[in-house]
């Protein structure tokens, strides 16, 4: 993986603007901590911070191809994970190759099939290209939005970069926010509105999206979307369709010239890849797989079992690595350092984000880095086969809201009288609901229970996994980490979109068309264990640390977030003591992310200096 930025001004010659790109591309460096490249002509600046991992040696990038007196060059961020075939059927049109790099295969996809390149991509990639023929840049991003793109229009140019720091970088682009972006932050916060940059026309390039950047203007548009149709498949051809896409898709994000190790919880998702990676690391003679988990100082004291974390992980972990012979490590955090990591995770996000959650991903993905390059891990998985609370439990569902998003009621306690009148919080959170339901993709004939099972996996899939993922991606690379997302495949995604609700539900489990498929694969325990999160810690000391830490804010006179936060509400927060500490956000962030969540908000405001222009 990489960080990738850009500039293109058909009005300006950039031919030496050098320090603007190579700036820009600082502020990526963890991300790409191997080597850096850079090319310019004319109109076009393209900067690049590479983390190699396939073919260090041949990927080098900005990579140039040369057809007569035309270049085609590109950055680029990601993974392909069916380049032998690409590669093949680009080699059966006449095309020729001098490295091993997915990135290559790339670059010669779209000189030989343009735009349209994109239909024929599985993997996750954020890249640019300056097509010289055509004298336009073309932009893309995969289908779930798993590597970042951001943009901004300044003047006759555009500036594109896989983070917002490197966007910021650029003297064009001020830190400024506006009505719609407090709301992102206050109502919606720490999810974000697809699309949206949060920063003053800065925006991002929605997954499944391309743009064409040219002397005609800029065309944005979507090159692929999930489609509903009736499930014709038995329960013995969807329970081996699913077992096949799911092993297909781990065995190919596999491969890597560097160490390669995965996440495990001992929940279904982490031990189905867990599992699998074990087995192909033995049939390829690749030696022990090496596992990774997180747990927090004295968490074995103070874990309180819940409807989202129901237990521990340490017991069903322990199961798995022995089960497997993995070689497992266990990364204990401390509750002082999680505390002290926030303003790091929002760095490496650009803005605030799952508080704690974050931070201790963060110090997780720096361990691992120690020892791997490359970590496969469980997302996505209960936002296509159904598996969290809100798809069973009615009552967690609003109508108008989004599941995850819960007590709206605390969210606008907290705001200044005027900030709430300004944004409305309730108000915005309906408009983002309805501008996604309306893009559902509807299958004709459904019945009514269907059809809004089916708006709640879409809206899990467009928000709650972006969330996510975002997170997954921004704290790993700010460690250097490349993280892999094997539920993630589009191929899987699409099938499992249309298998019947009782289907997925099968025996009654959450999931349970996953449970059946990996029968003969996962012990029969870890089949039927209960779903359950990233864990989070208990210990009362950290509530502690960040209710002093945010006192210290609210007395603080210069502190920025006191223009837009109702000060003596947020203290009497600080000291109340919830009878029912259900989370605000999510599954984890109860009233201790809360707490830490405004920090991150204050740290925001003042590191990034930003002005909010009305």
């Amino acid at each position: 993986m990489c960080g990738i930025a850009g500039w293109f001004d058909l009005r300006d010659d950039l031919s030496g603007k050098k320090v603007v790109i190579g700036d820009m591309c600082e502020t990526l460096a963890n991300r790409g901590p191997d080597e850096e490249g850079f090319w310019l002509n004319s109109h076009v600046a393209f900067g690049h911070k590479r983390l190699a991992v396939i073919d260090p040696e041949g990927g080098q990038q900005p990579m140039v191809r040369r057809y007569g007196d035309n270049a085609y060059v590109i950055t680029y961020n990601g993974e392909l994970y069916n380049t032998q075939e690409l590669r093949k059927e680009l080699e059966n049109l006449g095309h020729r190759f001098t490295t091993d790099s997915d990135t290559e295969v790339l670059l010669v996809s779209f000189v030989q099939w343009g735009p349209k390149c994109v239909e024929y991509l599985n993997g996750i990639f954020a890249f640019g290209i300056w097509d010289g023929k055509e004298k336009q840049l073309f932009l893309a991003r995969d289908r779930f939005g798993v590597k970042p793109l951001f943009y901004a229009l300044r003047g006759g140019g555009i500036i594109f970069a896989s983070e917002l720091k490197a966007i910021l970088a650029h003297p064009a682009v001020k830190a400024e926010i506006d009505r719609d972006g407090l709301s992102e932050v206050f109502s919606l916060g720490p999810s974000r509105t697809p699309g949206s940059g949060v920063f003053k026309d800065v925006f991002e390039v929605k997954p499944a999206h391309c743009l064409l950047f040219n002397g005609g203007g800029c065309k944005t548009w979507r090159y692929w979307q999930l489609t509903s149709e009736m499930h014709t498949d038995s329960l013995a051809e969807t329970v081996e369709k699913v077992r096949f896409l799911v092993t297909d898709s781990i065995k190919r994000q596999l491969v890597s010239d560097v160490p390669v190790c995965t996440f495990l919880s001992g929940g279904l998702d982490s031990s189905t890849i867990t599992a699998l990676a074990a087995r192909h690391f033995h049939e390829t003679g690749k030696g022990r797989l090496h596992t990774y988990s997180i747990d927090y100082a004295d968490n074995d004291k103070f874990f309180r079992a819940n409807l989202f974390q129901p237990d521990s992980d340490n017991g069903w972990i322990r199961l798995v690595s022995e089960t497997f012979g993995t070689e497992h490590h266990r990364i204990t955090v401390g509750t002082t350092a999680l505390a002290e990591a926030l303003e790091d995770a929002l760095i490496a996000r650009d803005l605030p984000g799952m508080a704690d959650i974050d931070s201790s991903l963060l110090l997780f993905c720096r361990e691992v880095k120690k020892r791997a390059t490359v970590a496969l891990s469980g997302e996505c998985a209960d936002e296509i086969f159904g598996g969290y609370p809100w798809f069973h439990r009615p009552e967690l569902a609003d109508d108008d809201s989004f599941p995850w998003i819960r007590s709206k009621r605390l969210r606008a306690r907290i705001l200044s009288r005027e900030t709430k009148a300004l944004i409305d919080p309730e108000a915005y959170i309906k408009r983002r609901l309805g501008e996604t339901l309306k893009e559902v993709p509807r299958l004709a004939g459904e019945g009514p229970d269907e059809a809004k099972r089916r708006e709640l996996f879409y809206l899990n899939m467009m928000w709650f996994m972006a969330t996510l993922l975002d997170r997954k991606d921004r704290m790993s690379m700010a460690a250097g980490l490349e993280v892999r997302v094997p539920f993630c495949d589009h191929r899987l995604v699409q099938y499992v979109w249309n298998i019947p609700w009782e289907m997925k539900m099968l025996g009654g489990r959450e999931k349970g068309i996953l449970r059946k498929a990996m029968e003969g694969v996962l012990p029969g325990e870890v089949l039927q264990r209960k779903k359950s999160p990233f864990p989070k810690t208990f210990h009362p000391e950290y509530e502690r640390i960040v209710g002093r830490r945010l006192e210290e804010i609210l007395h603080d006179p210069a502190s920025p977030i006191l223009d837009f936060i109702d000060k003596e509400e947020v203290l009497k927060l600080i000291r109340e003591q919830p009878e029912d500490d259900s989370p605000w956000f999510g599954q984890l962030m109860a009233k201790a992310q809360l707490l830490a969540y405004l920090i991150q908000v204050n740290l925001w405001l003042e590191k990034y200096k930003i002005a909010f222009s009305g």
